[in-house]
């Protein structure tokens, strides 16, 4: 058997590999429902304006948020940012929460990020 006929399983073998590796990767930053990637995105675009050039802003960036924090994650940060706005004690419960300060910085890291790669 020549060298190119050893060669060509393992080059195959090596692209079946990277293929599960990229469709593992793509299907963890696509774990986002549509729904909450739509409010994102219409969240930025009343924010940034609501112009052609802001969707495509505001879709790279919930694409990047995604792709470093998970969707639980997120779920948290979101809640925490929300409920943080109640007043009286409940409110100061998710203000003062290490646990949900935690996944409001991840998420702000996350936005920064989008924020740098998209704006």
């Amino acid at each position: 058997m020549s060298l190119a006929g050893r060669v060509r399983p393992i080059v195959a073998a090596l692209a079946v590999l990277a293929a599960s590796v990229y469709a593992a990767r793509a299907e963890e930053a696509n774990d986002y429902p549509t729904s909450a990637r739509a409010e994102y995105v219409y969240g930025c675009m009343k924010a940034n304006g609501e112009t052609r050039q802001a969707i495509e802003q505001c879709s790279c960036s919930i694409d990047v948020v995604a792709s470093i924090v998970t969707y639980e994650r997120y779920v948290t940060a979101e809640t925490a940012l929300s409920m943080s706005q109640v007043q009286g004690n409940l409110g100061v419960q998710f203000r003062t929460s290490e646990q949900a300060n935690s996944a409001v910085n991840d998420l702000r890291r996350a936005q920064a990020e989008a924020e740098v790669r998209c704006f």
